[in-house]
């Protein structure tokens, strides 16, 4: 019987000492330590100045350790590592030594990490360098490969597909795109459209009337919008009319010319709607179309518009499609790994389900 080989622990000690750095690399009440445990999926014990970590992603996360105590010469905000640790999955499944982690507000820009044996791929095989956008974050960009690529695909075609899970920043990028167009003078207006249909939920059970209904189902977008332009600032471009959001059912019949043009949650639309939506695209317009195929909220016996049109669609020139996963999703940690166990759940529900079938109809054979 054969007995699996145990992994051995791996240990880090910071040097210089320097116990302001030593907490805030641990953060408050150890938070920081507890990030990169769940999104590597090891075990971390400190005693003292010294580190013990234990797990098959082990050594990769001694280098991120020794990583952010390099570069915590000050208080680093969970949101900081959350997001490095982001960049630093993305380059471990690629085979790459750790990202460059961007400089906090007033300090130097930092240098990458010295590389310790990591297998790595040539670097013309991942785009490495982010399209630069004209918005309020000056900090943002893509933080994967297949994040640069969408943003890529959306600066250069003018129709564009995000497709992948919730939290890989298809919709808040694409918002970016579109803040970007306008700054540029590219287009006169942005217009963001979804599907009024949610998971279980009617609007008629709401308050108020048709727009007051449909306002927090886009509620998304103008979070991203505040973030991007501020909030004042917004504001005065919906009452000026050079950002309009709508439901769906109301680009029927229009020509939308000039106009940056953003479909979200396109995987709860029918096909005839996203037919619709698609020849609404007018001279000197971007359109972009995000979703998750996995979360569609349509009656089964409807097919998703969004599945529809990458199929359709696939072969079809100036139109480009960008696919995520759990490697790209800029959330808490733990986000990524439960998008895995779904993606594990479902594949192996797939593979079992023939076999299910045949057994029932065997059973009622003999019956």
């Amino acid at each position: 019987m054969k007995t699996k080989t145990p992994v051995q622990p791996h240990y880090f000690v910071p040097e210089p000492l320097d116990n302001a750095r030593l907490a805030h690399l641990c953060g408050p009440l150890d938070e920081n330590l507890r990030q990169i445990s769940a999104a590597l999926d090891v075990t971390i014990f400190r005693r003292g100045e010294k580190f013990i970590v234990s797990g098959h992603n082990a050594e990769r996360a001694v280098e991120i350790l020794d990583h952010f105590y390099a570069i915590a010469n000050k208080i680093v905000p969970i949101e900081e590592v959350q997001l490095a640790l982001v960049e630093q999955r993305a380059s471990m499944h690629a085979g790459l030594p750790l990202a460059e982690t961007p400089a906090l507000e007033g300090e130097a820009p930092r240098p990458a990490a010295k590389p310790r044996k990591v297998e790595t791929v040539p670097a013309t095989d991942i785009e490495i360098n982010s399209p630069v956008l004209k918005t309020r974050r000056a900090d943002l960009r893509g933080r994967t490969p297949h994040q640069i690529r969408y943003l890529r695909n959306i600066l250069e075609h003018d129709i564009s597909f995000g497709v992948g899970p919730a939290g890989t920043g298809k919709t808040y990028l694409a918002v970016a795109c579109a803040v970007d167009a306008l700054e540029r003078d590219a287009v006169k207006r942005i217009i963001l459209t979804r599907p009024a249909v949610e998971a279980g939920e009617r609007l008629g059970f709401l308050p108020g009337d048709m727009s007051q209904k449909v306002d927090p189902y886009l509620r998304p977008l103008y979070d991203a919008l505040y973030d991007l332009l501020g909030f004042d600032r917004t504001q005065k471009m919906f009452e000026k009319q050079v950002i309009e959001i709508a439901p769906l059912a109301y680009m029927r019949g229009r020509t939308l010319n000039h106009a940056f043009v953003i479909l979200d949650e396109a995987q709860n639309t029918t096909v005839e709607q996203m037919k619709m939506f698609l020849t609404r695209i007018g001279f000197g317009s971007k359109a972009v179309i995000t979703g998750d195929i996995t979360q569609v909220d349509l009656h089964k016996s409807q097919k998703s518009g969004l599945v529809d049109a990458i199929q359709v669609l696939k072969e079809v020139r100036g139109i480009a499609f960008s696919h995520f996963n759990s490697e790209d999703v800029v959330r808490h940690p733990l986000v990524a790994r439960i998008v895995d166990a779904y993606e594990t759940a479902h594949n192996h529900e797939a593979e079992i389900a023939p076999l299910l079938k045949a057994t029932a109809l065997k059973n009622v054979r003999k019956k």
